[in-house]
């Protein structure tokens, strides 16, 4: 999950994102502003795939949008699926 839990700047987001927003980076790519997608990619797929990244803390990392007029914190957090879960 990803969810926009900071901002610095005195602009809005360009593409509509506020504090709160929240997106499923599978689902709702269409959704997600390109320059901030573009930076969260590398973190999501490192994750996806079973790695982590230094200064994780509780299987969350912050990523700041690359807008300086705006720049959104995202926090990824990693949610473990139903087909990677033991029971």
């Amino acid at each position: 999950m990803i969810r926009v839990i900071a901002k610095k700047g005195e602009q809005p987001c360009h593409h509509g994102h506020v504090i709160g927003s929240v997106f499923d980076f599978d689902r709702d790519r269409g959704r997600l502003c390109p320059m901030a997608q573009h930076v969260l990619f590398p973190y999501i797929d490192i994750l996806r795939y079973g790695g982590t990244i230094p200064g994780m803390k509780n299987n969350r990392i912050r990523v700041a949008c690359p807008d300086a007029d705006v720049i959104n914190i995202f926090e990824i957090e990693v949610i473990p699926s139903e087909k990677t879960t033991t029971h």
